[in-house]
């Protein structure tokens, strides 16, 4: 076998590993024994009704400080991220996209997009020293714009300041496109966009990861899915994912709700009631 061959053989066998994870937000269990597999070129869905835990899944594994870890790990290869910073995560290769992303007033889009870059190219990179070439970056960032339809000027802004929703969303598949993870969490990256901008958002989700990335897409029903069909869709209910299939599963939820998974998994779904009642 060549070095390029070998390459692309040690690229694709990147794995992101969750084993029983369990994860508390102010004292409260949410996370109840997660456990899921992802390899890096497969697609996952993670569906499940409000409060089940979906969000808990992806901020806990990106080091989100309000979420805390009280077992399991989370391995990248035979890095376990959870001894990891949450920057160094994202160095690592993994990447999230928030359902509300916050904003950094002052700080441009593109010049964010630049340092973000750098630190995921070069890893072992310290503060202070050299960034991206400028004529390198604003080449290829103009490209990835052309290419997902987004105006230059957008560019210009201060990240996610002002910013709609569907703005917000935009911002994030830049970065996605721009950062190249070998991960990347998806948090209902469909929520508050019209028909329109999921299918955009759909299509372009498609055209970044394709076989490059691992995608966990978390999403209440399947229409991000019509161009990133999911090698396996995991339904989560009351902290724990009860159950894996393809996408014909996806489908299933999409057009007849939860009902079922609810019956077949009793104490998850009462301890999905007493989580919803207790974050309502």
């Amino acid at each position: 076998m060549n070095r390029s061959r070998d390459l692309f053989h040690e690229r694709m066998t990147d794995t992101l590993r969750i084993e029983d994870l369990h994860v508390a937000v102010e004292g409260k269990p949410i996370l109840k024994g997660a456990s899921l597999t992802i390899n890096r070129g497969e697609t996952h869905a993670l569906m499940g009704p409000n409060g089940s835990g979906k969000s808990t899944l992806g901020m806990a594994t990106m080091g989100h400080p309000h979420y805390e870890v009280t077992g399991g790990h989370v391995w990248l290869n035979d890095v376990d991220l959870l001894e990891l910073d949450a920057d160094e995560r994202a160095r690592s290769g993994v990447f999230m996209a928030f359902q509300r992303p916050m904003a950094i007033p002052g700080v441009k889009l593109a010049d964010f997009l630049r340092h973000a870059t750098t630190n995921v190219r070069n890893p072992d990179r310290q503060e202070g020293e050299e960034l991206i070439p400028m004529r390198e970056f604003r080449k290829e960032l103009k490209s990835k714009m052309e290419h997902l339809q987004i105006d230059m000027e957008f560019a210009r802004r201060y990240v996610n300041d002002g910013f709609s929703g569907g703005e917000m969303k935009r911002a994030e598949i830049l970065q996605l496109a721009m950062l190249q993870p070998k991960f990347a969490v998806l948090d209902e990256t469909d929520s508050g966009l019209d028909a329109d901008a999921v299918r955009l958002a759909s299509e372009s989700i498609a055209e970044i990861g394709g076989d490059k990335m691992g995608l966990l897409i978390i999403t209440h029903h399947d229409k991000l899915l019509e161009h990133n069909p999911p090698d396996f869709t995991h339904v989560m209910l009351g902290g724990r994912i009860v159950e894996t299939g393809g996408i014909e599963l996806a489908h299933e939820l999409h057009e007849r709700g939860y009902e079922r998974i609810r019956e077949e998994y009793p104490e998850a779904a009462a301890e999905n009631r007493e989580m919803a009642e207790a974050s309502a």
